[in-house]
This record gives C-alpha cells, sequence and structure tokens, in this order.
C-alpha cells in the first residue's frame, strides 16, 4: 500500500474513491494518503461517507467533485463543514447520476454526455460540469451536458484479485466501473490476492482487467469501516464513535493521530481494533450463489 500510494498519487492528483456507494470505501488507501501527506488533492466520488471527511480534515483536499459528503449514519461531516465555512476547499456539487455521466464519459473518451437529469433544478447554476445544448437531431429539445471526468487515480475495493490486478467484485458497483475505466491509472485493493485460476474460474465476475490496473495490494479489512460482502459487515458503533470524536478541529487531530498518523499500516490498525470487535463483524449467515457451469 505504501508503495502505491507514494508512486500512483503525487500532490495535485485527481483521485476518485469511494465509487460504490456505501460499501467497500477504500478507507485503508485513504489513510495512507494521510500518512503520507499528500496535498492539494481533488477528491472524486457519489458518497465517500467520512473517508473524504478525513482527507480534508488532514489538510489532503483542494477540490471535491461530489454528490454528497457526511456521515451516513449521524449526519454531518464536520471537516468538511468546517472546511466550507472557512473557504478551505472547493466544492463542485454533483448528483450520484452526473458523477456517473461525467466518469461514463471519461471512459468513452468523449468530452460530455447528454442528460435531462439537472434541467430545472439549481445544481447546474454556476457549475462548469453542466453546460445548456439542444439536440442536433430535434433542434428546439433542451438538454444538459455533462462533463467527462478523467481522475488521476481511481482506487478501489474488492473482494479478491490475481497478482495481475484481474479482480473479482459482487454486491453493490455503484460507479466504480466507469471509475476504473475513465482513470488514469487505477490501484486494486483486494481482501485476498488469489491464484489466477481461481479468476479464470469465473469470468463474468471478473469485472476489473487486469491490464487496466497499475498497482494490486493485499489488505484484510481494508474498507473497514465500511462492509464488504460475504467478508465482513459494517461497523455502526465505529460511525457513531468517529461522529462523537470529530466535533471540534482539535478533536479532529486526536482522532486521526489515534486512527492513522500512529497505525503503521492496516494490520496495527486491526490490533487496536482489538480481536473481538473485528470477529462480532464477521459474516454471520453465507448467502452463496448458485455454482455456474463453463464448460461445454
Amino acid at each position: 500500500m505504501r508503495d502505491a500510494i507514494a508512486e500512483f498519487v503525487p500532490d495535485g492528483s485527481s483521485v476518485a474513491m469511494g465509487l460504490q456507494m456505501e460499501q467497500m470505501i477504500p478507507f485503508a488507501a485513504g489513510h495512507e494518503i494521510i500518512r503520507q501527506k499528500k496535498r492539494n488533492l481533488t477528491l472524486i466520488g457519489p458518497i465517500s461517507d467520512i473517508l473524504f471527511d478525513q482527507l480534508i480534515g488532514a489538510g489532503c483536499a483542494e477540490q471535491v467533485i461530489a454528490a454528497w459528503i457526511g456521515n451516513v449514519m449521524m449526519g454531518s461531516a464536520y471537516n468538511f463543514r468546517r472546511a466550507i465555512e472557512e473557504g478551505g476547499v472547493k466544492v463542485f456539487n454533483m448528483t450520484n447520476f452526473a458523477i456517473a455521466l461525467a466518469l461514463q464519459a471519461g471512459a468513452m473518451g468523449v468530452p460530455f454526455l447528454p442528460t435531462k437529469t439537472a434541467l430545472g433544478s439549481d445544481t447546474a447554476k454556476g457549475n462548469h460540469f453542466f453546460y445548456q445544448i439542444f439536440s442536433p437531431f430535434a433542434p428546439k429539445e433542451s438538454l444538459g451536458a455533462v462533463r467527462a471526468l478523467n481522475p488521476d487515480v481511481t482506487i478501489v475495493h474488492v473482494q479478491r484479485a490475481d497478482a495481475e490486478g484481474n479482480a473479482h467484485c459482487w454486491g453493490n458497483f455503484g460507479v466504480m466501473i466507469e471509475g476504473v475505466r475513465a482513470a488514469k491509472r487505477v490501484i486494486v485493493v483486494a481482501e485476498e490476492i488469489v491464484a489466477s485460476e481461481v479468476i479464470a474460474s469465473d469470468p463474468n465476475r471478473t469485472v476489473i482487467p487486469g491490464f487496466l490496473v497499475n498497482a494490486v495490494v493485499e489488505c484484510p479489512y481494508g474498507a473497514h469501516p465500511s462492509p464488504v460482502q460475504g467478508y465482513y459487515n459494517r461497523d455502526n458503533a465505529f460511525f457513531r464513535e468517529y461522529h462523537e470524536e470529530t466535533k471540534t478541529k482539535e478533536a479532529s487531530n486526536a482522532w486521526l493521530d489515534n486512527w492513522v498518523y500512529n497505525v503503521s499500516d492496516r494490520a496495527r490498525y486491526l490490533d487496536q481494533l482489538e480481536p473481538d470487535r473485528v470477529e462480532g463483524l464477521e459474516v454471520k449467515q453465507h448467502a452463496y450463489a448458485a455454482q455456474a457451469d463453463f464448460g461445454y
């Protein structure tokens, strides 16, 4: 993780994370970005939960292109709120669908995609990601054009990958696939690295091909406190604790010291989380997919 972040997330990068909505948020990667004191980043994502709040509180972010930033469970994200009130970060206000369209346009290599999603709202006002156009096929039809996004790096968390970065993922994708295809560089963080034969055995589940991936990192519990389907549940208590422990700048700094700066890697993070708590998040009732036969 340390090497991947050092090489592929230079200062000033645009970084897409938290693309799978409320699950599989790459917190471990975000914490390494904070530890390396990356600066002037542009954060891109639909609903990043508290990860963007932590990066903003650590002084890593200069701009945010997002649909929502907060603590999904508790409401406000205090570092984000303080940064807005003090003018410390510039925000481009998007919708979830607009983020999806922008990344899809980037993935397709086109400068924009047409939509009606923002028409009639204030979302597009003063926002250079939106522009009013008229259909070339029905000239009087008004449309909104959503500008393409091509992140310098997209970081995603998945269940498993092989050493080449070919990755299996299941559950809610959100805009992960669009974000991966639109990015100039891709870091895949996996709960486990498996043999290439395992990945090849289920090709339809290989949603990220290795040729798009620049680095693959094995990091068990790398998405905690968000959930990873089939591996562990959401740590609701952690989100409540974060809400209570970051209400002031001083308190937030203490939280970052305790959970990020003074924790060298994810293994030490899990030690601090304590084994009983980690065990309590494990899958209680397995729900396996039906076996698929790819033979002839």
